[in-house]
């Protein structure tokens, strides 16, 4: 049995909140190819759009395993049928157990759940482990939806 459990939270509770901060400093990090700042995550999470990631418009669901906070995403309702996948994390101690893809379904499910029929989402191309993550999980490279900073492929796949 996994000692996985996935639910929607709001996006600013203590572990959700704790979540998107791991999330920031490893994806920043990994860019700036050093450790994010504290301040540095508090800027970069000032007006980050996660209220959306609530309902109407969405949901934020946080992962846990055997109890402790772990993983995080999101989903943001477009247009069209589409929602879009979205700080997507698993902590680095909890990589390898299966928690990724358990998070994906759970996510897949609540955008079904809000009347999305087609999931998109952007990245970075230095995001390797991410990209292999969404095509092993029946992703495909799709044109550009969005444009801004950090986003440089994009993906979709059908619910």
């Amino acid at each position: 049995m996994s000692q996985w459990t996935f639910a929607p939270e709001p996006f600013d509770t203590a572990d959700a909140t704790a979540l998107r901060r791991a999330y920031y400093g490893d994806v920043a990090g990994s860019y700036w190819r050093r450790p994010a700042t504290e301040a540095e995550i508090d800027e970069g999470l000032t007006d980050d759009g996660a209220a959306r990631l609530a309902a109407p418009t969405g949901r934020f669901v946080v992962g846990r395993h055997g109890g402790e906070p772990a993983a995080c995403g999101g989903v943001l309702l477009l247009d069209g049928g589409r929602a879009e996948l979205t700080r997507v994390f698993v902590r680095p101690g909890f990589r390898g157990r299966d928690g990724a893809r358990l998070l994906l379904e759970c996510l897949e499910r609540q955008a079904r759940g809000l009347g999305a029929r087609r999931m998109v989402l952007n990245t970075r191309l230095d995001l390797v482990p991410a990209r292999s993550l969404y095509v092993r999980h029946g992703y495909a490279e799709i044109p550009a939806y969005c444009t801004g900073p950090y986003r440089e492929i994009w993906y979709g796949k059908e619910l």
